[in-house]
């Protein structure tokens, strides 16, 4: 009956990603920002499969799906703000589902995705999923594997627009290292368990982490910069308007000065759940997809 109990426990924490390869028959244009897109047309699954769930996701406080957008090679595209999708290539989509309520979530991508379609429709072309591979793990999972490095050195590839608010509406365009862990870690604290929360202060990690981004890829410190689409609303007069979002894409180099190790492993632990949850906001909407790679 205990390890009934403790598998329901680590059940409950566990963080899913799914990785998937996409290609198309026929070659189709898309927005430049496809995550909006891309977004619509993963909730067209999930409403196909569980009516419930696609709500859950539309109207969930947390933003429970991570989807990285497509991400591949496209082409251009006589039609302003678009781009082509090549039948000649395959897209890489990636997926993330942190919520522990949101089981359900993952099942039924699961099930749309592979089960039922094999196919995602947007509203020009189908793409077609190649292979599914998913993994997960647990927030004290993360813990451990963060706790293995005895002199980490985090580098952060955002490889989808990041769009990271300071306060209110302003995104800040460059991967300030409280502004990256502070998102992060305000994802996890919304999912973890109870005793796994971590308190973490602007001071401390000022103090005791480093920002260098690739001095290769940037003309000294400036990285490229995005406007994303990233939903559409109503004026007051009653016509639709597009929202936008800003945000950065590059890669960076996170490095400790004298940090303790309980510091070290907080903000180590934090930009491996990343890959999971992305950073910044509107993450289900292709924003925020970070590749991980640790040293140390």
């Amino acid at each position: 009956m205990a390890s009934e109990v403790e598998t329901t426990a680590e059940s409950a924490s566990r963080l899913r990603r799914i990785e998937l390869e996409l290609t198309a028959d026929e070659s189709f244009e898309v927005p430049h920002s496809d995550g909006y897109p891309v977004y619509g047309a993963l909730l067209g699954v999930l409403d196909t499969v569980e009516p419930n769930v696609s709500a859950q996701i539309h109207d969930g406080p947390l933003g429970s799906l991570h989807s990285s957008g497509l991400i591949g090679t496209f082409g251009g595209s006589d039609r302003r703000h678009h781009k082509t999708i090549r039948s000649d290539t395959t897209y890489e989509l990636s997926l993330g589902v942190i919520d522990p309520e949101d089981e359900a979530v993952f099942q039924a991508l699961v099930s749309g995705l592979v089960l039922e379609g094999d196919t995602i429709e947007l509203s020009h072309g189908t793409l077609r999923v190649e292979s599914f591979e998913s993994s997960n793990t647990t927030h004290a999972e993360l813990i451990d594997e963060a706790g293995e490095y005895a002199d980490p050195e985090i580098e952060m590839e955002f490889q989808t627009p990041t769009c990271i608010e300071e306060s209110g509406e302003v995104t800040t365009l460059f991967p300030h290292r409280w502004s990256v862990f502070n998102s992060l870690l305000g994802k996890w604290n919304q999912s973890c368990p109870d005793e796994l929360t971590m308190d973490l202060s602007r001071v401390e990690v000022e103090a005791s982490v480093i920002e260098k981004p690739d001095p290769a890829r940037y003309d000294g410190y400036c990285l490229d910069t995005h406007s994303v689409l990233v939903s559409r609303g109503e004026t007051e007069s009653g016509e639709t308007r597009n929202i936008f979002r800003q945000g950065f894409t590059g890669t960076c180099t996170y490095d400790f000065k004298d940090a303790s190790e309980s510091l070290q492993n907080a903000v180590t632990s934090l930009a491996l759940f990343g890959e999971y949850s992305g950073v910044g906001s509107a993450v289900a909407r292709g924003c925020g997809n970070l590749g991980v790679e640790i040293e140390g």
